[in-house]
């Protein structure tokens, strides 16, 4: 590929996605490694090198600098899947949909027992008509325009999350006793 990286446009940047790559950007400058994602606006690449610890490094080519893309290497199967998990949280998992729904359940029963108005739409709970709680319900799941509603609601959740040992076999309606 010359000169022309930013007039392809994101229909043949696919082509490079997941690959490993050699980009000249500049007289002397040469970069490799995995072609992440191309961003649809400035055309940078964002490549990511795995380190052999298990850490991976990210770099940003800018579009406008880009002189060349080469493909050094298909992904193959474990490589591909460890690309599209390096920017996902540690701790994302998949839930069933009955840990899901006791979970919902959970949350929405401690916001009622703290007097707070919450109505379920589909999936999602929505809380007061100004906070959206999507799956899996947790702290991070929350989203709204209102900074101060959304972090009050952020730290009672967190709190529903809290490991509180001492009340787990004396109140079985205590929030903390919900599995998380």
């Amino acid at each position: 590929m010359q000169c022309d990286w930013p007039l392809l446009g994101p229909l043949q940047w696919m082509r490079y996605v997941n690959k490993q790559v050699k980009v000249k950007a500049g007289k002397d400058e040469e970069r490799r490694g995995w072609l992440l994602t191309v961003d649809p606006v400035s055309a940078s690449l964002v490549l990511v090198d795995f380190k052999e610890d298990g850490g991976a490094s990210v770099q940003v080519v800018m579009g406008h600098a880009v002189e060349e893309v080469e493909v050094l290497q298909e992904a193959d199967e474990e490589t591909t899947q460890r690309l599209q998990s390096s920017f996902l949280p540690a701790k994302t998992r998949r839930l069933d949909p009955e840990e899901l729904r006791k979970r919902r359940a959970g949350v929405r029963s401690w916001l009622e027992k703290n007097r707070i108005p919450v109505e379920e739409e589909g999936d999602d709970l929505r809380v007061a008509g100004v906070l959206t709680i999507t799956p899996p319900y947790g702290p991070e799941d929350c989203c709204s325009s209102n900074q101060i509603i959304l972090d009050r609601i952020q730290k009672l959740i967190q709190s529903v999350f809290q490991i509180q040992p001492d009340h787990t076999e004396t109140d079985p309606d205590c929030p903390s006793t919900m599995e998380v």
